[in-house]
């Protein structure tokens, strides 16, 4: 969606967090003259909004491209309105463990979207498509951790189990069903049968992000089809919406591979000689082996996933250490004891710095492994 088109806005009191907005201008006669109406037509595409005229979070200034922003002091993020949506979870009381992983994803969202405005900068993302894949992407943060103001939303819980599965439920009767029998199957120890919930959690986590970009896509298209006349460049428009489409078919792929792997897991439980454990991993391996490598290119990557699932576990380790850390924290809290409160936070706040490093360097981690996959897939398409 090119940017000239589109005006963003994020209501973060609950009620909506993004909308889009298409502007066209006036319906001209054909008996002006050419260079009028281009002159017109220009006049109405690049004037300001209302909502940069007045400047604040949303003004020319902080979204047009150019230098990128300085972190306030106290501030997480260098953007104001990531810096809005952290301060609303922290209202909002989220676990330790979950504002770390929101953290990682508003850090690579902030990083991916100063990229852009250099390249708008530049000139670049002449169709926009970059910039709706950001639109695509924040909107999907929005959903998975509820601030997206819609009742109904539901909440992603991070992979680490620290709460039991007691109190959670999959949203879906297929995966209910096999959950339930592998439970009573007696196949499965007590630690696998943690590591099947996180797997059945994180094919839950696929089905939700799968559906929240497909409603996306569904408004860019829509909005597309208001803004590009049939006779402004049709392959321009055609490789965006591929592109678009390619994201989705990528993930549904994903998900009819994980739900096959959840039934036969479920039903004739784990393999010892199973080479990855880590849902994440396994995703990305089931998929590798389908792309167009080469065999010495295949177990390049299947060493590079054994030492990307090393770094998953370092970074569950953390996960665990943190929650224990804010329980021992709130014990102490309550004992009056400020030189033991004193440490403790100490010790959190290394915790918590931690975990927020490695939980980026996890995800950037994925974000490349599985950009590499899907260039594989496509290539298999031509």
């Amino acid at each position: 969606m090119p940017g000239r088109f589109l005006e963003r806005s994020v209501d973060l009191g609950g009620r909506k967090m993004a909308a889009a907005r298409r502007c066209r201008g006036p319906a001209l006669g054909g008996k002006l003259p050419l260079r009028l109406l281009l002159v017109l037509g220009l006049g109405l595409l690049w004037a300001p909004s209302r909502s940069w005229a007045h400047g604040g979070k949303y003004s020319r200034e902080k979204n047009e491209p150019g230098a990128p922003p300085k972190r306030e002091p106290g501030t997480e993020f260098r953007m104001e309105k990531l810096n809005q949506l952290w301060e609303k979870a922290k209202r909002l009381h989220f676990s330790p463990v979950k504002m770390s992983e929101l953290n990682v994803d508003l850090k690579m969202q902030e990083k991916d979207e100063l990229n852009w405005k250099k390249m708008k900068a530049e000139g670049l993302d002449d169709d926009g498509e970059k910039e709706a894949k950001l639109i695509r992407n924040f909107n999907v943060i929005l959903a998975k951790y509820g601030l997206d103001g819609k009742k109904d939303a539901q909440l992603i819980n991070t992979n680490y189990v620290s709460d039991g599965t007691e109190n959670d439920v999959l949203d879906d009767p297929r995966l209910e069903k096999l959950w339930n029998k592998a439970k009573t199957s007696g196949k499965f120890s007590s630690e696998e049968l943690d590591k099947l919930w996180r797997e059945f959690k994180h094919h839950k986590e696929k089905v939700h992000e799968y559906n929240v970009l497909l409603e996306t896509v569904s408004r860019t298209e829509e909005s597309h089809k208001n803004v590009i006349s049939p006779l402004e460049g049709g392959p321009v428009k055609e490789d965006v919406l591929h592109s678009k489409h390619t994201d989705l078919r990528d993930k549904l792929r994903s998900i009819s591979q994980g739900f096959d792997r959840l039934r036969k897991v479920s039903h004739q439980g784990y393999n010892a000689d199973s080479e990855f454990e880590e849902p994440r991993v396994i995703d990305l391996w089931d998929m590798a082996k389908t792309a167009n490598f080469t065999q010495k290119e295949l177990d390049s990557f299947r060493e590079e996933l054994k030492h990307f699932e090393a770094k998953i576990e370092k970074h569950h380790h953390y996960q665990k250490q943190l929650e224990i850390s804010h329980q021992k924290l709130k014990h102490i809290e309550g004992t009056g004891d400020k030189e033991h409160l004193s440490r403790n936070k100490e010790k959190y706040a290394m915790l918590e710095e931690k975990t927020k490093e490695l939980g980026y360097k996890v995800k950037k981690h994925l974000q490349d492994l599985s950009t590499r996959i899907s260039r594989g897939l496509q290539h298999n398409e031509l």
